[in-house]
């Protein structure tokens, strides 16, 4: 319901959508964070960085289930897999009927459209799936090291004038239900 409320105020030019473009611009114009520094954040949302992540987590999750005797050591793995799979097959099309026009740091370029974005859907699911394939026993930390993860990724992608607030948002709004899904395939039997 949030994404459909988000991708409406965009495509129709609403009041978020001015406020989004605003609180973008000023993001952008943020000198406290180097663009440098910047730049290697919102590159953690990129499928060259998440993607070996999530691989490692999902060889480790397989060994871990296939020595301890769980039956369909891989099922988790590939749940996760999958959901990162769906990650491109959402965003692009979604991209390509909004078809918003990015920041200005992007004008001119060979994009398509740029709600949701496709980088912080990228960390949202990778790191997530991530998380949910270790089953850390200390959950709460685990928990605010991905919020912090996302948003990191996040203020780079706005401040180096990649993405405006709300693309971000849209992503981890549409996200957050494949996740809700992956955490019910990757539950350990009998939870």
């Amino acid at each position: 319901m949030g994404f459909a409320v988000l991708a409406w105020q965009v495509v129709t030019h609403g009041p978020l959508r001015a406020l989004d473009e605003r609180l973008g611009h000023t993001v952008a114009a943020w000198s406290a964070l180097p663009r440098g520094v910047a730049g290697a954040l919102a590159d953690l949302g990129s499928t060259a960085v998440a993607l070996p992540v999530l691989a490692a987590a999902a060889a480790w999750s397989w060994w871990r289930a296939r020595r301890r005797g769980t039956p369909r050591p891989w099922r988790p793995a590939l749940a996760a897999a999958l959901a990162m799979a769906v990650v491109p097959a959402l965003v692009v099309p979604l991209k390509l009927l909004v078809a918003r026009p990015g920041p200005p740091a992007m004008a001119g370029g060979p994009h398509d459209g740029f709600f949701p974005s496709g980088h912080a859907a990228t960390a949202a699911v990778a790191y997530g799936a991530v998380l949910l394939l270790s089953r850390w026993r200390r959950r709460w930390p685990a928990l605010a090291a991905y919020g912090v993860l996302n948003g990191a990724v996040a203020l780079g992608l706005v401040r180096c004038g990649y993405h405006w607030p709300l693309d971000v948002l849209g992503s981890w709004l549409l996200c957050g239900a494949l996740l809700g899904c992956l955490a019910r395939l990757t539950r350990p039997a009998g939870r």
